[in-house]
């Protein structure tokens, strides 16, 4: 989760269209399994596991962060909340990469790091931005690396030892609309001018629509292999003992 979108939105983050849309995807993803144990990886504000911990059976997160000023721990729903620069093992039974891996050179490397401290089993839910041809100033002010296609991070989830469950896109819905903006800015966007996301507050009208057209698209998102804004890959641990 990108800390300059968090600074950026700031209260309004829970209430904003793509934010509250992405937690409903992350809950239809996840929705034929419990978790009882969060491990959020590059988890800035925690946004992602405080809605799991309100919404879901899971009892306990970890937010991982090397941007954080100190080490901290709280409650969300009298559930605790750990917020830390870095981890060692742990139990968990869910690895949340909320749009992490794009922000790094070895992304293959960074999952299998993870991979490391988690038992056999655990799930992996992956999300990154969609589709280089998209990439814009949008992409250099949050310092990202690249974007993927959904078979680029099927396949970085294998290259780090995990067994692909599932991959989809999303944001298909406003997809025409967000490449239309982003290539028309592209072309237009003067080389003087600062690099900025495109991630704002809108007029509670747009906000309400954005959020009922990535709502409306939810039923069908299993099977988007097509397009979208986002992508995401829900991968597991593999268990040894089973592929002997």
């Amino acid at each position: 989760m990108d800390i300059k979108e968090t600074d950026i939105l700031g209260a309004n983050l829970s209430g904003h269209w793509y934010y509250r849309s992405k937690a409903k995807a992350m809950m239809t993803l996840l929705a034929d399994s419990s978790h009882s144990t969060i491990l959020d990886v590059g988890a800035g504000s925690g946004y992602f596991s405080r809605y799991l911990l309100s919404n879901s059976s899971a009892r306990e997160a970890w937010c991982v962060d090397i941007s954080y000023a100190a080490e901290s721990d709280t409650k969300e729903l009298d559930k605790p909340l750990h917020f830390r620069r870095a981890i060692g093992s742990l139990d968990a039974d869910l690895v949340l990469l909320m749009d992490v891996l794009e922000h790094v050179d070895d992304d293959a490397g960074l999952l299998r790091e993870y991979a490391s401290k988690v038992p056999p089993g655990t799930r992996f839910l992956i999300s990154v931005p969609a589709f280089q041809f998209l990439w814009s100033s949008h992409d250099v002010f949050l310092e990202h690396k690249r974007r993927y296609r959904l078979s680029q991070i099927e396949g970085v989830a294998r290259d780090a030892g995990l067994n692909v469950k599932h991959g989809v896109y999303y944001f298909g819905a406003v997809f025409p609309i967000a490449a239309t903006i982003r290539l028309a800015g592209n072309w237009t966007r003067k080389e003087s001018s600062p690099p900025r996301s495109h991630l704002s507050r809108h007029h509670p009208l747009v906000n309400a629509t954005l959020t009922a057209l990535s709502w409306l698209e939810l039923p069908l998102m299993r099977v988007n292999r097509l397009a979208g804004l986002t992508a995401f890959c829900l991968a597991e641990k593999a268990c040894v003992a089973c592929q002997q």
